[in-house]
């Protein structure tokens, strides 16, 4: 059984959700840029832990989604925050933390701040640092000096209509830099990542894994993968994953690591 709602933080936003109950720890999953909780993972990860009995909890970040709020006023900080009131609020006990493309750098922040409540991590093409390593880089002249002065540019997407990009996200992830500074998880992390995303290069993925302190990190390439990883047999490797991470004998190991 399937329960949804919608809590308000104290900013007023009303931020969606889904949660399945279980038992053991529970799983959570954390979405990317511009994505919604109704997407293919998502809905996977749904069905896995159902059939399992795992308690399964996942969400729409303000301006994502079903969430009040609107996407242009948000940045990485105030996601961060959005997923961690809703953890803390409809969660009990240890939680594997699954995280895609931007919601692997939200996962990451909220293992610093939640280290007690963090059974594992798994970053799909995890994203952290994107808005200045990834985003920034891209921008022609033009856009960056369009972007401080009048504070937001449209971007196209492969995905469907162009989106904003503000000011405000770029110096908002400034200020939640992860990479540079060293990364300590003493939970497990699985990390997959495509080398044919064209979003998220695979050499990304090497940096995380050189920034985690802790010992149980092992990362997964994909040779054919894309960035969204969401073919069937990506799939399956996410559900045998998280298996393995809740400790079922059913659960197939991992590749050796690739460091």
């Amino acid at each position: 059984m399937t329960e949804s709602g919608s809590t308000e933080r104290v900013s007023g936003i009303p931020l969606a959700w889904r949660r399945q109950p279980g038992h053991g720890p529970g799983v959570v999953f954390l979405g990317g840029f511009r994505s919604d909780m109704t997407g293919t993972k998502a809905e996977a990860l749904a069905g896995f832990c159902a059939a399992r009995g795992t308690p399964f909890l996942r969400l729409d970040y303000s301006g994502h989604g079903a969430s009040g709020g609107r996407f242009e006023d948000g940045s990485i900080g105030d996601w961060a925050e959005d997923a961690g009131f809703l953890i803390e609020r409809l969660t009990d006990g240890p939680q594997i933390l699954v995280g895609s493309s931007m919601g692997g750098w939200i996962a990451l922040l909220l293992a610093r701040r939640l280290p007690e409540r963090l059974r594992a991590l798994v970053g799909i093409a995890p994203a952290p640092d994107f808005t200045r390593a990834l985003m920034w880089p891209e921008f022609s002249e033009a856009e960056r000096a369009a972007l401080l002065r009048d504070g937001m540019i449209l971007r196209p997407s492969e995905y469907g209509d162009s989106y904003p990009i503000t000011r405000r996200l770029i110096e908002d992830g400034d200020r939640h830099l992860l990479l540079d500074a060293g990364i300590a998880i003493a939970a497990p992390v699985r990390i997959l990542q495509g080398m044919q995303d064209p979003d998220v290069p695979w050499r990304h993925a090497l940096r995380l894994v050189d920034a985690i302190a802790g010992g149980d990190v092992r990362l997964t390439l994909i040779k054919d993968g894309d960035h969204r990883l969401s073919r069937p047999q990506d799939l399956a490797l996410l559900e045998r994953c998280v298996a393995s991470l809740l400790g079922e004998d059913g659960g197939q190991a991992l590749p050796p690591a690739r460091v």
